[in-house]
């Protein structure tokens, strides 16, 4: 599983290094790092970030941007691949878009419903696709330190593209699912600060509606498997999405695995 790397006010910033992919090599440490955005960073953080990372990847929407944008970083490269180009409800943090979740989305299958969607839309959405084909052109390139992705809760959208990493390093199938669901440790009481401002905002509640937000705000299981359903659907395999949904040839994911295992 990923670790979590200590910074003062990142809460979700991980390194996937000492996972073990093809051939029993590891993704060595400080090379692939998963985050939520870097708006609240310290002097500290940013510091810290400044040493470890050449590139920072940001899937977030021109309007998550805005409203809290990533910190400048010296000698760090600073790339906008949004993922999504407008509002999606539990996945990009508009205030705009938890407003909706709240006031449209009050039962909890209906919130595990719409994030499903959103999932399979990882696999089969232009958009999207095109989004994690740039961020894997990214990777293909070779970086003297580590490559930083990230979207604002580091769940979602930055959650999928270590899934797509993960996989195409070779790392076993339950140590992914495994790393994609400890999110839920790192986020805990922000999702649960979230809840609280959002009744306080609308002055709409009550348990199931309660319910409903943390199924948006949390990483699950069932998501995950709506993703891969997806890709067995359409192309057959989760395999067969990486060739041919984002064009991963057979000699990319052998750079790759020489450029992210030792």
């Amino acid at each position: 599983m990923s670790t979590r790397i200590p910074f003062e006010n990142l809460n979700n910033t991980r390194d996937l290094g000492g996972m073990v992919g093809a051939g029993g090599r590891r993704i060595p440490p400080g090379r692939l790092i998963r985050s939520g955005h870097l708006y609240f960073a310290s002097e500290a953080d940013v510091a810290k970030l400044e040493e470890l990372v050449d590139v920072v990847v940001d899937f977030r929407t021109a309007g998550e941007r805005s409203e809290k944008p990533d910190p400048e970083l010296a000698f760090t490269e600073a790339l906008h691949v949004p993922i999504f180009g407008k509002l999606t409800k539990g996945v990009t943090h508009e205030k705009e878009a938890h407003v909706k979740a709240r006031l449209e989305i009050s039962d909890p299958e209906a919130a595990i419903a719409s994030m499903c969607a959103t999932y399979e839309s990882f696999v089969v959405g232009p958009v999207p696709l095109a989004g994690y084909r740039q961020f894997l052109d990214v990777l293909l390139e070779p970086h003297q330190h580590g490559v930083l992705w990230h979207c604002t809760a580091g769940k979602d959208r930055a959650g999928f593209a270590a899934i797509v990493i993960q996989w195409l390093l070779g790392v076993d199938e339950d140590a992914i699912r495994e790393d994609y669901l400890a999110t839920n440790g790192y986020l805990a009481a922000e999702v649960e600060s979230l809840v609280e401002m959002l009744r306080n905002r609308t002055g709409e509640g009550g348990e199931a509606s309660d319910e409903a937000l943390r199924c948006l705000f949390t990483a699950r299981v069932e998501y995950l498997d709506a993703a891969l359903a997806a890709a067995v659907r359409t192309y057959g395999s989760f395999d067969g999405f990486l060739s041919q949904g984002l064009r991963v040839t057979a000699e990319e994911r052998d750079r790759l695995r020489a450029l992210y295992l030792q």
